[in-house]
């Protein structure tokens, strides 16, 4: 059985992105960057939804050009993604997909996921996608619950809220790490709540 691991970035309020501001909310440094550069070495196949990668696919297509967003670590990192294995969840999307290495499924995703952990070679993890990380988190898939907590609040122009919509969840640490003196990287195991913890009704 393979593991999956669902990995998020956020505001400290909890938002996915923010309305004006850069990736990373413009807060990404050396340490950040690297560490971004050894995790995608780590042979996981990639899941993500068709928002996800169409925002991903743009950032890759950049690397190169001239005239490119992108720093030279940022542009490492987009090479790396695009050499990953990825799976693209989608009933809108159409088959073949430009991103190299990338397979699109447009059936139910907890099923095929829940198929792949049992039938893959390689260990799983999601990239962004908000709504997939939910489902397989209700459904008592995720074996790691991993977070990149950015020190904003981004109140006012915050888009995609991570956890609306999230069962009730009991999360015991693992690790927990600072990257360039301001980002907080937290690891847990996550447990799905019937009720809250001690009222004896099971998790």
């Amino acid at each position: 059985m393979q593991e999956l691991l669902v990995d998020f970035i956020t505001s400290l309020d909890g938002y996915g992105g923010a309305e004006g501001w850069p990736g990373w909310w413009g807060l990404e440094g050396p340490e950040y960057l690297s560490w971004l550069g050894q995790e995608g070495e780590r042979n996981y196949t990639i899941l993500m939804g068709a928002n996800t990668y169409r925002l991903m696919y743009g950032f890759t297509s950049q690397v190169g050009t001239p005239g490119s967003d992108l720093g030279s670590e940022e542009e490492d990192s987009m090479a790396e993604l695009t050499n990953a294995r990825k799976v693209v969840f989608s009933s809108t999307l159409q088959s073949p997909l430009p991103w190299a290495n990338t397979q699109l499924i447009s059936g139910d995703a907890v099923e095929a996921v829940r198929k792949m952990k049992q039938e893959s070679d390689h260990p799983l993890t999601t990239l962004g996608s908000v709504s997939l990380g939910r489902s397989l988190l209700k459904a008592g898939l995720v074996d790691r619950f991993r977070v990149g907590i950015f020190p904003v609040i981004t109140g006012s122009t915050g888009s995609d809220r991570i956890y609306d919509g999230y069962p009730d969840v009991a999360l015991d640490m693992i690790s927990s790490r600072t990257f360039d003196g301001r980002i907080l990287m937290l690891e847990y195991v996550p447990r799905v709540l019937t009720a809250p913890p001690g009222m004896n009704s099971g998790s």
